[in-house]
């Protein structure tokens, strides 16, 4: 809401539109991008949009993806005021796609400059459609609308954003009025929901993953029978049927069903207790092992509730032998020690930045991400994977990455990193007098053009 980027995606679609970028062009090798800025757009702080801050913004080390600076950046130059072109090492092929993501939203330099460190937490300046106006860490976010923004003044003058941890308890102030949207509602409240005259239940099929990391770097999952025990001894059908209400659907890839390349002929790995133990016998474990579950603290779209997954993983994992102790940690702390590889087993998962492959298998399977601060926290480390993968980024024919991403699929299964879990649906809750809200499957972005009629 704050920020532009050149590149966006057209409203609740994965269809590329100009942004802060009003034309681009690429040379035949496709090494070569130049950008063409629109004119006469300023950040919020009165300052000028030119190609200078977009090279300052997209340069910046502490928030652009590693990967893109040292695999992929040759330079990145300001050709004039309003041109700059982006020199590739390789050929890329999410590289137009990349430029969507919030990594590479355009900031202003002279207030990076100002802020320093504090930049980002509590004083940011993009060029969006809302301007920062203040934030009460734990319990909100005001935003005001940004008059002057190049797309046009947004309809709402101002946006709160409020932090209610509780999903019943953000229902009650949906309810109540205090409120006019909510996200991740508990799905056993959906028919409650439904039967609301003053609400309406939206619902958006999501590039989203949940999944059950294993530590390859904590013994015993180093051993893929163990892996594969695991992923014999969990109920997925039924946990998701208990818990997503209908919301969400068994994963057996590390990509969702609607994403290209998706392959639907791998088998999922059968729910199968006798067969777990089997595994567990043949890999030196006859009686089960202790280990740690680590539980998201949060709900996210891909798991509505952490802590209800993981008693019922518990309970499955009891089943075969397989103890384990519970653990979690406030979000931020989670996140930090799962990046740094201190869990046994630890659920997370990922919503698409782009819709592209190499968005899930990159960032989530490859070598280059296994390095702490890692998001790749099954700290899995496959040279056949990560060739795949690297072929699969730099061709430019749809069909051959296709086959590719196909092939990393059978690894993945081959290999079982994780147990994946879901695919779940994108849900909010809205007050019915809210208009013209709209989900996207790849970001947050659906409150530009949203508005609220009058009681």
């Amino acid at each position: 809401m704050l920020y532009d980027t050149l590149i966006q995606y057209r409203d609740d679609t994965t269809d590329i539109s100009p942004g802060l970028a009003e034309a681009w062009d690429s040379s035949a090798d496709g090494l070569t991008w130049t950008f063409h800025l629109r004119q006469g757009v300023q950040f919020h702080d009165g300052t000028p949009l030119d190609a200078d801050a977009v090279v300052f913004s997209l340069t910046r080390p502490k928030v652009v993806l590693r990967d893109f600076h040292a695999e992929i950046l040759n330079q990145i130059i300001a050709l004039d005021t309003f041109t700059v072109q982006v020199q590739l090492k390789t050929s890329y092929a999410p590289f137009i796609s990349t430029l969507t993501g919030t990594s590479f939203s355009i900031v202003s330099p002279a207030a990076v400059q100002h802020f320093g460190d504090r930049f980002g937490d509590g004083d940011a300046v993009g060029t969006g459609p809302f301007k920062f106006v203040q934030w009460n860490k734990g319990d909100q976010i005001v935003l005001e609308a940004n008059d002057t923004h190049w797309a046009g003044r947004p309809p709402l003058d101002r946006f709160v954003f409020r932090s209610i941890p509780d999903n019943s308890v953000r229902l009650m102030e949906l309810q109540g009025g205090n409120i006019h949207a909510m996200e991740f509602p508990n799905p056993e409240e959906i028919p409650l929901i439904e039967g609301d005259p003053q609400l309406e239940l939206i619902k958006q099929s999501s590039l989203n993953i949940g999944y059950l990391a294993m530590n390859f770097d904590k013994p015993p999952f180093d051993n893929l029978k163990v892996r594969l025990a695991i992923n014999h001894a969990i109920n997925k059908t039924e946990i998701i049927d208990r818990l997503y209400q209908g919301t969400g659907i068994p994963a057996k890839n590390p990509i969702p069903p609607a994403l290209w390349s998706y392959d639907d002929t791998i088998e999922d790995y059968e729910y199968n207790p006798e067969l777990a133990k089997q595994l567990l016998a043949e890999a030196g474990y006859p009686d089960g092992f202790e280990t740690t579950l680590w539980a998201l603290p949060v709900p996210r779209p891909y798991i509505p509730n952490g802590m209800a997954l993981a008693e019922a993983l518990q309970a499955d994992l009891r089943k075969v032998g397989v103890e384990t102790t519970i653990v979690t940690y406030d979000w931020g702390t989670y996140l930090e020690k799962t990046e740094n590889g201190e869990h046994d087993m630890a659920m997370l998962g990922w919503i698409a930045d782009e819709g592209d492959p190499d968005n899930f298998f990159y960032y989530l399977l490859s070598k280059t991400y296994a390095e702490q601060p890692a998001f790749n926290i099954a700290f899995y480390r496959s040279d056949e994977m990560q060739d795949v993968l690297e072929r699969a980024r730099t061709s430019t024919d749809r069909a051959e990455r296709t086959e590719l991403y196909r092939q990393a699929q059978a690894i993945f299964h081959r290999d079982a990193p994780w147990v994946p879990l879901a695919h779940a649906q994108r849900l909010l809750v809205i007050d019915k007098r809210v208009k013209n809200l709209r989900l996207s499957p790849v970001g947050w972005k659906y409150l530009r053009n949203l508005s609220l009629e009058s009681p």
